[in-house]
């Protein structure tokens, strides 16, 4: 129990990075902002591909019904953070940002026989962006305008996830998770024109409610060394009973005086239902390839929207605001050896690739879709008394693009490190 929490210890003190955004994107303006990539370590060498896996020695928290194949003898946590370069393009104007992001702590370890359990923490999305525009209101350029836009934070969540086998080869598991954040954004109307009032725009968002996703999955054994897994997942769609509110502040430049109006709309906020199946095909356990789709049934939801219809404001909920998305992922893992004293036969190869469409409607546009690639390593820690710890590096280019608007590339390193100590081995002393 020491060591549970110790580890449960080590979560409580990433709860301030969560506070940190990982994204410069101008998109994270829109809706929750961008949506985060929930995968660990080896999921993301594999570009996030997981539904269908079942590793002993990793935490695939992607299904809960994998934790049912967690080892007897070892308790495991696994933590892990990225760092970013991308680079913004429109109408021939580029411009790079970098950033850094704590990505999750999750922990796991065996309560009975082909029963487990694992908790941790994550972030749901990210909300990051600094950026201005300008110009002039008349022809003769007298008089211009700037406009500047704001916004932080972000939702997160903790979880508490079990994984059962009830039946041979057959598991279900669930993640039970509290989610909560702030997202805060703003846009500012300034004019060199005194006579003009500059106009303000804040909104604000905050939300504390809970997450529900299931998990399935029902493994083929075939031949004398092979194995087919098939996965699915479910997340709950439900109300969030969030508020979000608008505040318009108007300033007169020349008396100082300032005029406001809030809108508010109660209980606007709500989770789409999320559907995800996939396969996993192991062959000796060396070779390991996949397939995942997922589908967020995000059109069905709705999102307050500040508006302005014959001369009269109000802040109201659009339901045409969000589209569906799908995402398709492939990928694999190749092992030589993954129980040789070798180190070089113990290292994992893994490669990755992902689509997705977008989920935002933008000004009456598509918003923006991905493509994504990853290549990585699981790089075992070999010592006296451990040989099961893994390193998992990889390196992810992920191109976000639509015609009308901003276009995105990113090359982001992700570091796992998995600490799989025999903390429940019983020594015996002669």
């Amino acid at each position: 129990m020491k060591k549970i929490t110790i580890a449960i210890l080590m979560m409580v003190t990433t709860l301030t990075a969560t506070a940190q955004s990982g994204t410069n994107s101008p998109y994270s303006q829109y809706g929750f902002g961008v949506l985060s990539d929930q995968t660990s370590g080896f999921n993301r060498g594999m570009n996030g591909l997981g539904i269908g896996f079942r590793e002993g020695n990793q935490i695939n928290f992607i299904n809960p019904a994998s934790y049912s194949s967690m080892d007897s003898l070892t308790f495991i946590f696994d933590a892990g953070v990225s760092g970013q370069l991308t680079n913004f393009s429109e109408n021939g104007v580029k411009k790079n940002a970098n950033n850094a992001n704590f990505e999750y702590a999750v922990a796991a370890f065996r309560l009975v026989k082909h029963f487990g359990l694992s908790f941790g923490i994550l972030p749901f999305s990210n909300v990051g962006y600094n950026y201005a525009s300008s110009g002039y209101i008349n022809n003769d350029r007298t008089s211009g305008y700037v406009n500047t836009y704001f916004g932080s934070g972000g939702l997160h969540q903790v979880f508490l996830g079990l994984g059962l086998e009830p039946l041979k080869n057959i598991s279900i598991g669930v993640n039970a998770s509290y989610l909560w954040g702030d997202c805060n954004r703003s846009i500012i109307n300034s004019y060199t024109d005194v006579y003009i009032n500059s106009l303000s725009k804040f909104y604000s968002v905050n939300v504390k409610s809970y997450r529900l996703d299931f998990g399935l999955q029902y493994s083929i054994p075939f031949g004398k060394s092979n194995s087919l897994t098939i996965g699915a997942t479910y997340g709950l769609g439900h109300n969030l009973n969030a508020d979000a509110e608008c505040k318009i502040l108007s300033t007169n430049k020349q008396t100082g005086v300032k005029d406001s109006t809030v809108f508010a709309v109660n209980n606007g906020l709500s989770l789409p239902h999320f559907i995800g199946a996939g396969f996993m095909y192991n062959h000796k356990n060396k070779i390991k390839l996949g397939v995942d789709y997922s589908l967020q049934k995000w059109a069905s939801t709705s999102f307050p929207v500040y508006t302005e219809i014959g001369g009269k404001a109000g802040y109201i909920l659009n339901d045409k605001y969000f589209k569906d998305r799908h995402k398709v992922t492939v990928g694999g893992e190749y092992c030589p050896s993954a129980f040789s004293r070798k180190f070089f036969n113990r290292l994992a190869y893994r490669l990755g690739a992902s689509y997705s469409t977008p989920y935002l409607n933008i000004n009456g546009y598509d918003g923006p879709k991905e493509f994504s690639v990853s290549a990585g390593f699981g790089i075992p820690i070999m010592n006296s008394y451990n040989n099961k710890s893994v390193l998992n590096i990889s390196a992810q280019w992920v191109r976000i693009d639509t015609n009308k608007f901003i276009t995105e590339n990113t090359f982001r390193i992700n570091i796992g490190l998995t600490f799989n100590e025999r903390w429940f081995m019983k020594w015996k002393v002669e």
